[in-house]
């Protein structure tokens, strides 16, 4: 998942396929314990004949076969109720005050119904993202945006080849490491000029290799071809194609503060500059960042939308949330303090710091597991942990352990636990490990993983 915060929720609804409104039973809601009820869908389709009739004639596009006609009529009706349907959404949410965004897959017809999947996510989290300026036509606005395409397509997907196959139940069954790839390469698309594919395993391509033992670390400025808004610096006579991974390689070298390789997402044809935000030809231009091996990073207006590690996209991730800490550790030590709990997140804020990632174990059993782990840690003298303490403890590998009250009993803990079904095969071993010892403590527990390439988690969410 890309941030537990954003909550999601899933249901279908379906519209009987006539177009006509009145029918008995013309909608349906599954599940039936949702919080709506087939009323509250009952003027969709109504709602889609106006905008078709305010739409008028479609195009001059000319068919040469009677069945393409009724194919893209019929395409256009979908496209009309899901508009519809999303319309009717955000009015409910707006008059019950739900917190929520509603997003809808283009209906499919099974079984007599057009059935359309619904996913709903937290609007405060969901808009908190930034988004780039006038998406429209169904283009992500970000990574959030396109990941939601990605499965809500896959869910659309499901229910045709459900009412094809022998078994009638829709199946999800790409890996979700792989939507996210597929959200990744939707949003690079939404900002390569003239819609260039490719730019996305590009990158990743470039991102993998090294230049005489060193990482890739420099900026490449995605625009279109003699923009007015870069200074050229430096021109290719001949264009390098961004499939030739080791060129942009070995040309990612020039690149150093503000001067970066130019490129329109098919090929590199020089370095140069942005013009500073005062000149008038002056316009946000997407960035990529190659920032180590096999990690890069796009941005647009200086805004990151998106971090790519290991040929997976994440979104952007800051530091430990101070409220998120404070409700997360409320929970889990209902007896400790305010100050008690400032504490501990101070404790934690120098923790998300170590570049080299670290694990803070805050557990009212920190002794006994410091006994128990002795041939796995370094018990130490007990004693109240600081933060100048902590980043000194934490320049090793392994786990701090200290208690709520803040006394600290080991460091360089190796933790271990037993595999759970929500570890993530896509994280790294010190993500993975923390899960499995949460999961599997005896002791209330709270764990603040700080991963090399700089993800931050708290264990349990």
């Amino acid at each position: 998942m890309l941030d537990r915060s954003l909550r999601p929720e899933v249901f279908l609804l379906g519209f009987a396929s006539a177009k006509e409104s009145d029918e008995p039973g013309g909608v349906v809601v599954e599940p039936s314990s949702t919080r709506y009820q087939p009323g509250d869908f009952a003027r969709v389709k109504a709602r889609a004949a106006v905008l078709e009739a305010n739409a008028g004639p479609q195009g001059s596009v000319y068919h040469l076969h009677p069945n393409d006609h009724d194919r893209s009529e019929k395409q256009h009706w979908y496209e009309l109720v899901c508009q519809a349907t999303e319309t009717t959404l955000a009015e409910l949410t707006t008059s019950r005050q739900e917190n929520r965004r509603s997003f809808c897959s283009v209906p499919v017809s099974l079984q007599g119904y057009l059935v359309t999947v619904v996913l709903q996510v937290a609007a405060d989290c969901y808009e908190g993202y930034f988004a780039l300026p006038k998406p429209g036509n169904g283009r992500p606005s970000n990574l959030p945006h396109a990941a939601i395409i990605e499965f809500l397509h896959d869910c659309a997907r499901a229910l045709r080849e459900a009412d094809t196959a022998d078994n009638d139940q829709p199946v999800l069954d790409r890996d979700h490491n792989e939507l996210l790839r597929s959200a990744g390469r939707r949003l690079m698309l939404r900002v390569a000029p003239a819609g260039t594919h490719g730019l996305y395993d590009a990158c990743n391509g470039v991102a993998a290799l090294r230049h005489e033992g060193d990482e890739g670390i420099g900026t490449m400025l995605v625009s279109r071809r003699l923009h007015p808004g870069i200074v050229p610096v430096l021109t290719l006579e001949t264009p390098v194609p961004m499939r030739d991974h080791r060129s942009i390689r070995k040309l990612l070298e020039l690149s150093e503060g503000h001067t970066a390789l130019i490129s329109d997402a098919s090929h590199v044809f020089g370095l140069g500059q942005l013009v500073p935000e005062s000149d008038t030809q002056f316009e946000p231009l997407s960035t990529v960042h190659f920032t180590n091996h096999y990690s890069w990073e796009m941005s647009h207006a200086g805004h990151v939308l998106m971090r790519v590690v290991s040929n997976t996209p994440r979104l952007p991730q800051g530091r430990v949330a101070a409220d998120n800490f404070t409700r997360v550790a409320a929970r889990i030590f209902p007896s400790l303090n305010d100050d008690s709990i400032d504490y501990l997140w101070d404790l934690a804020r120098k923790a998300s710091t170590q570049p080299n990632g670290t694990i803070l174990v805050i557990s009212t059993g920190a002794a006994h597991e410091a006994r128990r782990l002795t041939r796995q840690c370094f018990r130490v003298v007990p004693r109240i942990m600081t933060p100048s303490v902590l980043r000194l403890v934490t320049n090793i590998d392994g786990a701090v352990l200290i208690e709520p009250n803040g006394v600290c009993h080991a460091i360089g803990a190796i933790l271990d636990g037993l595999a759970t079904e929500k570890g993530d095969s896509s994280r790294g071993s010190r993500f993975n490990s923390a899960l499995r010892y949460v999961n599997s403590s005896q002791y209330p527990v709270l764990a603040v993983v700080v991963s090399e390439d700089g993800w931050i988690d708290l264990l349990p969410s």
